[in-house]
């Protein structure tokens, strides 16, 4: 299966780069043998059910989770190799969106926003100021916002008020766990319109982990689907697809073509339920 970044790179022109990934906790595998390169300016999509490892792939790619075997690859680097001084310099270049936007309660949408931006660099109160009203703009919130509390928002504006933040600092990755999670299907379109838009706007790589398939065709160049360890034999690999998104649901393997439709066919049969439905 070919698991590159599709437009025909070398590893050493990839700009993220996952190399035979292990990741254990204990005695638990939770991802085993990952391998896979995303180009510059490449969309990947992850997705797969609940429980395959998305969410650990996603730190393990910005070096919050160190992998047991293998090595993650950024712009040439091991991030393994690097010394925590070096390792927050990389992590500079990131962006990352939560699943639940972890805005900061205490902090105004304004004082969210700017916070990368006081933390990490030199500029001035105006120029910060200036930032933080362009980034919203780019999501689509007026100055209005400003001076509201996160629990003053709708789930839909917090999410955009993370996107806002990640994209603060001009990284050249951005990472998004769930974006569209607990959003219903307008504002799930919305996000995933934001995020092509943030594409546009500026020069970004984007990894997005996501159990929206509407969502991963819309912004995703390429998707792998992860499948759970426990329901896999010990020489099946646990990428069990890679490749466009358009071409999931005419896929060979059923766990694919059956994941994109969503059908629970042979997952009825499993749990034993099949003859009740």
């Amino acid at each position: 299966m070919d698991v590159s970044g599709g437009h025909g790179e070398s590893k050493e022109e990839a700009l993220l780069r996952a190399d035979g990934l292990w990741v254990r906790f204990g005695r638990q595998v939770v991802l085993r043998d990952i391998s896979f390169a995303v180009a510059r300016g490449q969309t990947l999509a992850v997705i797969g059910e609940s429980g395959c490892g998305k969410t650990v792939l996603l730190k393990t790619l910005v070096g919050l989770i160190n992998p047991w075997r293998g090595a993650v690859y950024f712009d040439g680097k091991n991030l393994s190799s690097l010394d925590e001084k070096q390792l927050a310099l990389q992590r500079m270049r990131f962006g990352f969106v939560f699943q639940s936007a972890a805005l900061f309660d205490s902090l105004t949408v304004g004082q969210n926003v700017a916070f990368p931006l006081e933390q990490h660099t030199r500029k001035s109160d105006e120029e910060i100021q200036r930032i933080v009203v362009s980034r919203l703009a780019e999501v689509g919130l007026s100055e209005d916002v400003i001076l509201k509390r996160p629990a003053e928002l709708s789930g839909g504006m917090r999410k955009r008020v993370g996107l806002a933040r990640a994209l603060a600092l001009e990284p050249e990755v951005v990472l998004y766990d769930e974006p569209t999670t607990g959003l219903d299907p307008i504002m799930s379109d919305v996000i995933a319109e934001l995020i092509l838009r943030a594409r546009q706007r500026h020069p970004v790589t984007s990894i997005v982990v996501t159990h929206d398939l509407r969502a991963a065709r819309k912004v995703a160049d390429r998707v792998i689907m992860l499948y759970p360890l426990t329901r896999l034999g010990a020489d099946e690999p646990q990428i069990v697809y890679a490749g466009p998104p358009e071409a999931m649901e005419s896929a060979a393997d059923p766990r694919v073509s059956q994941f994109a439709r969503g059908e629970a066919r042979d997952r009825l049969v499993e749990t034993g339920l099949s003859g009740g439905v």
